[in-house]
């Protein structure tokens, strides 16, 4: 289903459904009408008690949707382009193309949101002896809704990741600091915190008879961590990518001929890479000519040329200029290269040394295996094998995804120092 259903647009924005949003709206549904049935008004009338409460869980989503709207209108001002507001099991999401580009310009886009509850919450809570003068039901509806929004604002405001409050920790701390990065650290350390105290603190509210409401809070942990969890090995991919070169992390991947060697030659060499390194790409051939690096030849001849003429041609009449193959300089970071081998056909660079000359390549599993070395983790053989044969990242290590982040939210615009301290 993807992002789910799109209801309509509002100032451009999509506003989407997720399908699990309605397990937490029937859920919602049956918790108000349990607590709209006990009320005089509508204990004689199961219909209206079960109106009352969807009534109510669709308002709160409404509340939900203007909180998100808040950010969204915000970060609009901020020259940010949102993609999309989608209501989900835990409320609601507000994508965006990127981050602010500034501290504050983040600090007002993490703040509209609350401010915008604790306005709900303050319109509902003020008008709420209005409406029960005109309906007890209606009074006790807006009073509801009053409270949750109150409760709304003050739980976004609780400084973790990935809740506001840490949205607006990690601005003020990028202000006060001058690195993002440090922000974004601290943030999501106190959500990791935030999220392991909700966690205990639900299963001691279950065991002492506190029902869903204390599942919920489990629940809530559970997700924070997660989020955390996944914030942290993002951070974990970004400094690596910019700490790691691509020298160290190249292979030999290439094979070398002399211009004046034949194309027999050629294909003798492809047949007996084919026995070795069945499935994989076959080695780059570089061409060489008295000792300088003079083009490449691919395997275009063979297939154009009769077997009888492998004899007499040299790889020399069918080479092409090196410069034609996608190159990465050695001293570049891996961020770089992750972008550079999405803009490669074949998915595979030809680094080269200080003086321009070849001194290996690089794929995406060998970006893959040295990132996993910095995170201290070996891949075994058979594994690298394999995602070399897939030319894709080990374990799919979403890599591209971790630069895309880095250069959306303007990490890559600090400098290499306070990146990786």
């Amino acid at each position: 289903m993807g992002d789910g259903w799109q209801l309509m647009r509002i100032r451009g924005i999509p506003l989407r459904v997720h399908p699990s949003w309605f397990i937490i709206l029937v859920l919602f549904t049956l918790a108000f009408q349990q607590q709209a049935a006990r009320l005089p008004d509508a204990s004689g009338s199961p219909l209206l008690s079960w109106l009352v409460g969807l009534a109510t869980a669709l308002l709160l989503f409404i509340s939900v949707l203007l909180h998100e709207l808040g950010h969204s209108l915000v970060a609009l001002r901020e020259g940010v382009k949102v993609i999309s507001i989608t209501l989900i099991l835990f409320g609601g999401v507000a994508r965006v193309e990127r981050e602010c580009s500034t501290a504050m310009g983040a600090f007002r886009v993490a703040a509209a949101g609350p401010a915008v509850s604790f306005v709900l919450a303050g319109l509902l809570l003020a008008s709420q002896h209005a409406a029960a003068h005109a309906n007890p039901l209606l009074g006790n509806l807006v009073g509801q809704l009053g409270a949750l929004n109150l409760v709304l604002a003050v739980f976004n405001l609780l400084p973790g990741l990935p809740l506001d409050g840490g949205l607006i920790l990690k601005s003020l701390v990028w202000q006060f600091t001058g690195s993002q990065r440090r922000g974004i650290q601290v943030a999501t350390t106190t959500g990791r915190l935030l999220s392991l105290t909700l966690i205990m603190l639900g299963i001691w509210w279950f065991l002492n008879g506190g029902g869903i409401t204390a599942l919920w809070f489990v629940l809530l942990g559970w997700f924070g961590m997660g989020a955390s969890r996944s914030q942290a090995q993002t951070l974990a991919l970004q400094q690596l990518l910019v700490r790691l070169r691509v020298g160290p992390s190249s292979s030999k991947r290439f094979r070398v001929m002399e211009s004046d060697q034949s194309l027999r030659r050629l294909s003798q060499m492809r047949l007996r890479g084919a026995e070795s390194e069945e499935d994989l790409l076959p080695d780059w051939v570089l061409v060489c000519r008295s000792g300088r690096w003079v083009g490449f030849v691919t395997d275009q001849p063979l297939k154009e040329l009769s077997v009888q003429n492998w004899d007499f041609q040299t790889v020399g009449d069918h080479m092409r200029p090196l410069d034609e193959l996608p190159s990465i300089e050695e001293s570049e970071p891996l961020w770089k290269a992750v972008l550079a081998l999405e803009q490669s056909e074949q998915g595979r660079l030809l680094v080269t040394g200080a003086a321009g000359l070849p001194s290996g390549t690089l794929d995406r599993s060998d970006v893959g295996e040295a990132v996993l070395k910095g995170l201290s983790l070996k891949l075994p053989a058979p594994l690298l094998e394999a995602s070399r044969r897939r030319n894709d990242y080990p374990f799919g290590l979403p890599l591209l995804q971790a630069v895309t982040s880095m250069r959306a939210s303007g990490l890559l615009d600090e400098t290499s120092e306070s990146l990786t301290r």
